[in-house]
Order: structure tokens, then sequence, then C-alpha cells
């Protein structure tokens, strides 16, 4: 009993392992495969039954009549699959037992089967020969007709058995089989003579049967012979192959007809009637980034990038006097107080520059207060932000002799209760001449 919970044990534990190791990869690979997964299978023999027996003379040599094995198989895979079969037989005495008896057997079961030559990869030897192994769990029937004690039970069974295969055709295979059932919880002995002593698994059958499967199904192979890593394998060389073409193709195209095929091109992108070199580099014997075929034709047409930082430069510098004369350059200042914003710092640099660049040029600088505060005090506020800009301007550089400062006082031009508006009139203007 011991030996037969833990080869069931061991042969459940082998279903779920092989299952779970159907990785994704795995099943979609075996999806893109057709063949067919349906199959009857058909089959006779011999059954020994070992126990429980009335009498313990009777194990001994004792085998049924002719047993019956029907069964319908689905594979989900090249690897796995569920089974629905039945058997039939009757156990009866023989010469050598004690007295004559004739039970009736049957059973039906639902089982998982594995492709041991699947998994163990057979088909890279051999395309005859396969070994399927099955396990599950059902139920038994037994009836009695000679017994006076009872006349039928049923009882739960854990079967498992191995079926070597030999391919007749796509269509046909020859197995054998043999497969060891323990009964679960039988109440009387197999002759029906006597009650069991335990209810364990004590009753054991041995059947060993031969017969054909059929396969069901439009395509060409089953899943028990079909290769999946040849078909992989082949697969894998066609796409290698493919790809290399592909790879070699777009290598040796020109795509900036310079005369380079691409694989060998360092610039791919040249532009049409360039000369290259022996890599596809536009020749640029200066280095600066322009083929020297197109540098020329580019510079009678265009002015060069020093040409046209200088005159930008100067046309800023040329623009500074007309904006500053016409009040878009001011230094602005906080309320109540001689320092500038720091935005306005710009606005100075602007009029620094300006006088650096024309040493002749004369800058005259106003401030301004808003209304807030007394005249006096905003007289005496407006011109201590022109000084302030000024003694910015000498400490930059500026003689003293080319600036003049003054304060205008108060500028009510805006609305003198708009905080946004005043902030617009705190501030100090230029005049360049």
């Amino acid at each position: 009993m011991k030996k037969t919970t833990l080869l069931l044990a061991v042969m459940i534990f082998t279903v779920f392992q092989s299952f779970a190791q159907t990785d994704q990869s795995s099943e979609q690979k075996s999806s893109e495969v057709n063949y067919n997964k349906w199959s009857l299978d058909f089959g006779g023999g011999v059954s020994k039954a070992s126990n429980p027996f009335s009498d313990p003379s009777i194990e001994a040599g004792m085998f049924s009549d002719f047993m019956i094995d029907l069964g319908v198989r689905y594979m989900f895979n090249d690897k796995f699959g569920l089974k629905l079969d039945g058997g039939f037989g009757e156990i009866s005495a023989d010469d050598e037992s004690p007295f004559d008896f004739s039970t009736d057997y049957a059973r039906i079961n639902a089982q998982a089967v594995l492709n041991f030559g699947s998994i163990l990869n057979f088909q890279s030897f051999t395309q005859r020969f396969n070994v399927l192994g099955h396990g599950g769990a059902g139920v038994s029937f037994f009836t009695y007709p000679e017994s006076s004690l009872v006349d039928n039970e049923a009882t739960v069974n854990f079967m498992f058995g191995i079926t070597p295969q030999i391919k007749l055709s796509d269509r046909f295979a020859f197995y054998v089989d043999l497969t060891t059932i323990g009964n679960f919880k039988q109440d009387y002995t197999i002759d029906g003579q006597a009650r069991t002593v335990s209810r364990d698994f004590d009753g054991m059958i041995v059947n060993a049967t031969a017969g054909l499967s059929i396969y069901l199904g439009s395509n060409d192979q089953h899943a028990d012979w079909v290769n999946i890593s040849k078909t992989d394998q082949f697969e894998e060389q066609v796409n290698s192959v493919e790809n290399r073409l592909a790879k070699l193709e777009s290598e040796l195209q020109d795509d900036d007809r310079d005369g380079v095929p691409n694989y060998l091109d360092l610039e791919p992108n040249t532009v049409n009637g360039v000369a290259v070199n022996t890599k596809g580099q536009a020749v640029d014997k200066n280095q600066n980034g322009v083929p020297d075929e197109l540098e020329k034709s580019l510079e009678k047409r265009f002015m060069s990038k020093n040409e046209a930082e200088s005159a930008i430069a100067k046309a800023g510098l040329e623009s500074v006097k007309a904006m500053a004369n016409d009040g878009a350059i001011s230094v602005y200042f906080e309320f109540g107080s001689t320092k500038p914003e720091t935005y306005s710092y710009d606005a100075i640099n602007k009029i620094l520059l300006y006088l650096r660049a024309n040493n002749t040029a004369t800058a005259s600088l106003t401030g301004y207060a808003d209304e807030i505060g007394n005249a006096e005090f905003n007289k005496t506020l407006s011109e201590n932000r022109a000084k302030r800009v000024y003694d910015i301007l000498v400490a930059s550089g500026i003689e003293k002799s080319r600036l003049s400062y003054q304060g205008g006082g108060i500028d009510n031009s805006v609305n003198k209760s708009s905080k946004d508006a005043r902030q617009l009139v705190r501030r100090v203007i230029f005049e360049i001449k």
C-alpha cells in the first residue's frame, strides 16, 4: 500500500510539473504547428487481481478472463493531455482456487496523459516508437453474482500506467499498456465471500492490454508524433537565412548614390554629386563641416558666419540709440528705493556697450518717481535714482564728461491708484547724442 501511494504521488507530481513547465512561448510554438489532438483507444488483454481474497491461497496465479479497455483522449499540446476511459472484465477462479467464484468488474476513469516521447525528444532518433504515461482516478464497480453476502459495490480507484506505442501510419498506432489500479474503501473481498479487514489500498488489480489508437482529425500528424522542436529548428534556420539575405541586401544598397555601398559608407547621407573618399565621406579639407565643392558657391551667395555675427552685433548696437531716445530702454526701481530692479541691469548694460562702441557719444540720464508722497521728497528721490545709474556707468569705465544726470520729479502720466502702472514711472530714462 505504501509503495502504491508513493508511485501515485510521483505520477501526479510529474503531471503537474510538466504542465507548469509548458510556458507561454512553448504553447505559442505548438499552436503554430497544425496537428490532430483527438484519438480513440481500443484494447484488450488480461488482468491480475492481487487482493483482497477471503482465502490467501487464491492470490497466487489468479488471472482474469479477457479484459477490454476503451478510451477517448485529447492532447492539449505535444506533451500533455487528458483521457476518459473505461474497462470491463471478469475475475474468476482458476484450477488452484479452493472454491469457484466469478466477479464482474468494471471501471471508469479520468486521467492525465504525458507524452514522454516528446518530453524526452524521441523524435530526434525515431519516428516509429513512443511512450505515453497516464494516471488519474475514477470509480470501480464489482458485481458478485455468486455471493450470499453482497450483490455489488462501488469503490474509488487510483491508477497509473505506461503505454509504449508503435506507429503504423498517420492514422493508426499499435500500443501495449501496463496499468496498476488501487481500489480504495473496498468493503468486500474480490471473490465476494468475506468483508475486508482494511479499507486502504488493499484492493489491487494489474491490467496488461494491447490495442489500437485511432487518430481523428484532418491534419497529417497527431500530437503523439509531431516533432515541434524539429519544426522550430527548421523555421529558425529559414528565418536566419532570410534575415541574413535581408541584411546583405540592405548593406549593398547605396542610398546617397555616391558609389560607396551602405555597409562601407561612414556618411550614408552625403549630398548628391559631392565628391567622397573611399569611406563615403564628403571631402572637407578645412574640416568646417561643409563639403569643399559646396563651400565656394555658398560663400558667393551668402556671407560667412563671422561676417553675419559682426553685422548682427553692429545692427544691435545701432538700435540702442534709437530705442533709448524713444524711451524703450529704461531702468526701473522698487517703491521708495534707489536700487535698480535686477532685470533692469540689462538696460544699463546696453547703454554701456553702446557708449563703449561709440567713443564720441554722450548720454543724459533723467530719473522719475510716482505720485505717492510729497513733491519735494519725490524730486530728491528721482535725482538720486539718476545719480545711482550714473555712478554704475562711471564705475564701468565711462568718462564723467560724457554723462549727465538730473531728477525729473513726479511722473503723473499713469493712474495713481494702479500699483502696476506706478511701477512703470519709477524709472531712469536716457537721451543719447
